[in-house]
């Protein structure tokens, strides 16, 4: 069964002593029971030498020097806090049609289909929390507290409701992948530099291509496959070649195309089950759905050792930022991004990143540690993805030789890899400093990696549209403060 949300406030180990107790921890007091004999007791599975005093550390955090030409602008999302709850425990891109695949929580916000079987079909017809219709899928493990110890649960049945929407998301996906699918050429990210005086044509130019391929697909959709060329295929390229060749005007190189404009133009029809090549990333939902490893869910969608209140983070900014040595290229649609490793005791340190920090010190420290932070400052998840796209594939065999980070020392991408926006997930969360003292916070994971803060992730797949991508990136390029 499909899940895209449920409840994910109080799990079976979590419970409320009291109807008091309830109302003082919604008033902002916390109410924590050690175990006896331990006024240190940790949470579940967490070593309290595993937090560390963030007071403590030395500054780490060492910043490439920008060169004259360096993309220095910031694009920023507005894709709120996931207040609709959208939680499950699968990853499309890492675990594609596995449910519970992660084994653990994650947090969502932008797309508002995202689950195991999501494709980039799915994913392209879904709504978003994003203000400004961004439809990509951000997603990262939530942080849960956990007290282990208090007295009886209060439970909230929900289970109606989740089964409603579990059935719908079946349903649609389901019928998903009976349907031929269009596939059509990126166009945004094979464009050079342009120009200011072009990019409101440019952006125009976009808008209708994005236009005419939907009215294509809606029509695909309604009459399906017969006399599919002549019905759909060649009227699109027309139509796209048209606008592709006032686009070239408008970069003012009539004659002396940067790209390809032509075989941009062209599209094809995917037929159900046909497999497509590694670079377009769809083939993600070819994958059957297979029961979880770990085992079924309980009604929270929770599996043993990843319980404890979820926390919603007070912010949650999804910034995109330039290269501190040249210009950003364009995004491909539907390219995937991981952040980190969530299995850093069986695949080593080499992907993990240092993410946690605290507020007035994410210049300063960065470790890979849970924090303890003084009074008043809260604590933080830093993602830096990687930028150093190789300009032809949206996935890879292992989700990450396609997309690899810049030199740490230089800010240069390697031979053949081009730099592309830097997606930065900050994540700030106000969790109680006794909370914190106590080693009573932490962040899901697979029941092996106990919680160990090193396993830390983020995932990302753009499913902006074409004229938002070049707003964003003629925004990092002229160096300008964006926020939508």
């Amino acid at each position: 069964m499909t899940r895209t949300g449920g409840r994910h406030q109080i799990s079976s180990r979590t419970k409320i002593a009291s109807i008091g107790a309830a109302v003082a921890i919604a008033a902002g007091a916390v109410v924590v029971v050690t175990t006896t004999g331990n006024d240190q007791a940790s949470a579940d599975g967490v070593d309290i030498s595993q937090f560390v005093d963030i007071t403590t550390v030395q500054p780490n955090v060492k910043q490439v020097k920008k060169q004259q030409n360096a993309s220095k602008g910031t694009f920023t999302v507005n894709c709120g806090l996931n207040e609709n709850g959208h939680f499950n425990g699968d990853n499309f891109i890492a675990a594609p049609g596995v449910e519970n695949g992660a084994e653990h929580l994650h947090d969502y916000v932008g797309n508002l289909s995202t689950n195991a079987n999501s494709t980039n079909e799915s994913l392209q017809a879904a709504g978003t929390t994003c203000k400004n219709g961004d439809k990509s899928t951000y997603f990262w493990p939530v942080i849960r507290i956990d007290t282990a110890d208090e007295e009886e649960e209060n439970k909230v049945d929900a289970a109606a409701k989740q089964a409603q929407d579990q059935q719908k998301a079946a349903d649609a996906d389901a019928k998903s992948k009976k349907k031929p699918q269009l596939v059509c050429p990126d166009v945004v990210s094979k464009l050079d530099e342009v120009p200011e005086e072009a990019q409101a044509d440019v952006d125009q130019a976009l808008e209708e291509v994005d236009k005419v391929t939907d009215e294509a697909e809606q029509k695909l959709e309604a009459e399906g496959t017969a006399q599919v060329d002549a019905a759909i295929i060649n009227p699109l390229l027309e139509k796209r070649k048209a606008i592709l060749d006032r686009m070239t005007l408008a970069l003012g190189r009539p004659g002396r195309q940067p790209i390809d404009f032509g075989a941009l133009s062209r599209c094809s029809v995917k037929n159900p089950g046909q497999p497509s090549p590694i670079g377009d990333g769809s083939e993600n939902g070819d994958t059957p759905p297979v029961e979880a490893p770990g085992g079924e869910p309980d009604d929270n969608n929770e599996l043993p050792g990843n319980d404890g209140e979820v926390q919603r983070p007070l912010s949650a900014e999804l910034t995109f930022r330039g290269s501190p040595v040249g210009k950003v290229t364009a995004m491909p649609k539907f390219l995937r991004i991981l952040y980190g490793d969530a299995k850093v005791s069986i695949n080593g340190t080499k992907n993990t990143r240092d993410s946690w920090t605290c507020s007035g010190f994410e210049d300063k420290v960065q470790i890979a540690k849970y924090v303890i932070c003084p009074e008043g400052s809260k604590v933080k998840r830093i993602h830096d993805f990687p930028s150093c796209w190789d300009g032809k594939n949206t996935d890879s065999a292992n989700h990450r030789t396609h997309i690899v980070f810049p030199d740490p020392a230089t800010g240069k991408c390697a031979d053949g890899f081009k730099a592309v926006p830097q997606l930065r997930t900050t994540l700030t969360y106000d969790i109680p400093r006794d909370i914190q003292l106590k080693g009573q916070y932490k962040v899901d994971s697979f029941p092996f990696e106990s919680h160990n803060p090193l396993s830390d992730h983020d995932d990302f797949a753009n499913v902006m549209s074409q004229r938002i991508m070049s707003r964003l990136v003629n925004c990092v390029n002229k160096g300008k403060t964006c926020k939508e």
